[in-house]
């Protein structure tokens, strides 16, 4: 029996996303015992998944700690696992792997390392370009395991997902509305993802204005205020559902079970939707690569808004140094990515999804 740990210390995302190495290798080895390392608030996303036999829950602030980062170290490598993968890199995990002894050990290969480092058995080189429309963050994830294992083409798997129980199916808290709910991911996981709250609000006033839904907000417990703060500019409060809040990653997802379907700003929650199926259209923070974290976008069930799009040669205009600051503080070019650019999308997007409710 093979015994394979996939470190994934990220954000929710990124989590959900490395489910696909669990999903392919059980494939391969279906006897295997398949461990995450993964941070504790990102657990629930991966929670009652077959493939995944063992979630190592770890807090990112203490796995700063070097004690505690030695502590974990021996443990997993007297776990002696025969095979582990490291998706993200950063200086932790690739420890964890040098002092592992795991024979094989697959990492990505950073571009500026010639000869690789020792971290690895195996350095995939990231993909230059996307090929299929799962997007270049999964099918760089699905390549390191197809460049190291055999399986076969037609049941290599690209579509991450998630498994609720039966319990978790007949959630019930929206069973007493007449209306479907379009769940709303008003603030993105960080400032950096979240769009000016007075062009979030003009989406929401256009889609209660237009259709007879229920609307509910989506936001991580710690931004309420904020979300309460753009629920007050909202003009059709009536439709805005605000007491309807889960606090957890399986409380969102069985309320995103529920819903017809999801509009808001990138991140974990958009993955979260497309695992189960709903339709999303997602609104890209400028400083975000589109190409790597767009997946499965068919302009119907998938579909989405980046400022790019519209502004194709933006950074030409911006020096190297601005370049490097993008990301820290993207507001100037969030302020650029208007309702007017997000419209002509998301209106055909609600048209096909959200007929039967046109007013």
């Amino acid at each position: 029996m093979k015994k394979i740990l996939v470190i994934q210390n990220k954000r929710i995302g990124d989590v959900l996303i490395a489910s696909i190495i669990a999903q392919n290798m059980k494939k391969i080895y279906p006897d295997s015992l398949i461990d995450y390392l993964v941070y504790d608030y990102t657990v629930g996303v991966i929670e009652n998944n077959p493939n995944i036999d063992n979630i190592i829950a770890v807090n990112d602030a203490e796995l700063k700690k070097f004690g505690n980062l030695t502590k974990l170290i021996n443990k997993l490598r007297n776990n002696k696992y025969d095979i582990i993968f490291d998706p993200y890199a950063k200086l932790q995990s690739r420890l964890i792997c040098l002092a592992s002894n795991a024979p094989v050990r697959i990492g990505f290969k950073k571009r500026d390392k010639n000869p690789p480092l020792p971290f690895y058995s195996h350095n995939i080189p990231l993909l230059k370009e996307k090929t299929k429309n799962c997007g270049k963050a999964i099918e760089d994830r699905v390549n390191m395991v197809t460049s190291v294992f055999d399986i076969t083409k037609s049941d290599v798997d690209y579509e991450p997902k998630i498994f609720l129980t039966e319990k978790e199916q007949q959630y019930n808290k929206l069973d007493n509305y007449d209306k479907p709910f379009v769940m709303l991911g008003v603030l993105g996981s960080t400032p950096q993802k979240s769009m000016p709250y007075k062009y979030i609000v003009e989406l929401i006033d256009y889609i209660t204005k237009t259709y007879k839904v229920n609307i509910l907000f989506n936001y991580a417990p710690h931004q309420k205020k904020d979300a309460l703060e753009i629920y007050e500019q909202c003009a059709d409060k009536d439709q805005i559902v605000i007491d309807i809040y889960e606090d957890s990653i399986r409380g969102f997802i069985k309320l995103m079970n529920k819903c017809t379907l999801l509009v808001g700003n990138e991140g974990g929650t958009i993955h979260i939707s497309k695992a189960l199926n709903k339709p999303t259209f997602t609104i890209f923070s400028p400083y975000v690569l589109k190409e790597h974290w767009a997946s499965f976008e068919d302009g119907k069930m998938h579909t989405s808004v980046h400022l790019l799009e519209s502004k194709p040669n933006l950074f030409n205009e911006f020096s190297v140094e601005e370049r490097r600051n993008i990301e820290k503080n993207p507001s100037e070019l969030y302020q650029m990515l208007t309702p007017e650019l997000i419209l002509p999308k998301l209106l055909p997007f609600l048209a096909l999804h959200l007929k039967a409710q046109k007013r």
